[in-house]
């Protein structure tokens, strides 16, 4: 071996490119072959395959020069970064309750709406199978609900809710549907009025949930556009839309006691089913027309 290369391997080792000197300045000072650079690489290789596989090791990027960790520094890392993640989650959810504002939905307006809601189906079961005494006792009973709902919530601050204002004129719509399909299957009310009405509640209806859609922030998920406790907008029903509901409410009524007290099959019936069928078209006119019939919500500060 050559002086030359006997100092260079006095001051100098390479390991894996890395090169560790003691003297570095010396090193820079006294130029080294490139046969020398091959020749200590690979005694270098050669002592480090000698050695104990103690812990794998990984390289950042497989370059020799990346920083080198080990399955316990990985196992660990990846811990901190789930953490991380669970964290940011966290977060975000806070921030979307302080966009979004929840209430509390059990009131008891909105207990009598689900109850007149439930009931609907059972009283035109009631009216298929001409059970009309006992159908108008239960209509009776939702009618008196659907005016107790409005009252305690008006009169009582900690009783109205932004989901009453969807769900008071959903029960109406759900009840009256129910009463004219039934009505229409025993033959006491027309079959153009009830298509009508059934058609203007759907399209409300589709309207509600687009709004529901529109106004609820990001992220849009299906729990969270299903929770009744996010409030994200208020319906403002127009006044035509109200007394077109009185109508449609005394029409179906009416038609159901016309076998409880022997009036059916009378000329002024058919007064009733045209001049409910006019408030119903100008009602679904009035929300096409007029503006601010709801109001998307943000939570005040």
């Amino acid at each position: 071996m050559s002086p030359l290369i006997g100092t260079n391997m006095y001051f100098c080792s390479l390991n894996f490119g890395r090169t560790t000197c003691a003297s570095r300045s010396l090193f820079r000072l006294i130029p080294l072959p490139k046969t020398s650079i091959s020749l200590l690489t690979l005694d270098n290789r050669k002592n480090l395959s000698k050695r104990k596989p103690s812990k794998e090791r990984f390289s950042i990027n497989n370059k020799p020069n990346g920083k080198l960790f080990t399955r316990n520094e990985i196992t660990k890392r990846g811990k901190i970064i789930l953490e991380n993640i669970g964290a940011a989650r966290s977060s975000i959810k806070e921030k979307m309750d302080a966009i979004v504002e929840k209430e509390n939905i059990w009131t008891i307006p909105n207990i009598l709406c689900c109850a007149r809601i439930i009931a609907s189906p059972y009283l035109g079961y009631l009216i298929y199978h001409e059970e009309f005494n006992t159908a108008f006792v239960i209509m009776l009973l939702a009618g008196l609900t659907d005016l107790l709902d409005g009252l305690i919530a008006r009169n009582f601050a900690s009783q109205a809710s932004k989901l009453g204002s969807f769900l008071d004129p959903m029960a109406d719509k759900i009840l009256i549907s129910s009463l004219c399909i039934s009505l229409t299957c025993v033959d006491l009310m027309p079959v153009f009025l009830t298509g009508l009405i059934l058609s203007r509640d759907v399209a409300l209806a589709s309207a509600g949930f687009y709004i529901r859609y529109k106004s609820l922030p990001p992220p849009k998920t299906l729990v969270r556009y299903f929770d009744a406790t996010h409030a994200t907008a208020k319906l403002a029903p127009t006044g035509i839309s109200k007394f077109n509901t009185t109508v449609q409410l005394g029409a179906v009524g009416i038609g159901l006691m016309s076998p409880v007290f022997g009036f059916l099959g009378h000329p002024h019936l058919d007064y009733l089913w045209y001049f409910t069928a006019t408030t119903t078209i100008v009602s679904a006119l009035s929300y096409v027309f007029t503006k601010d019939t709801y109001k998307i919500l943000k939570k005040q500060k």
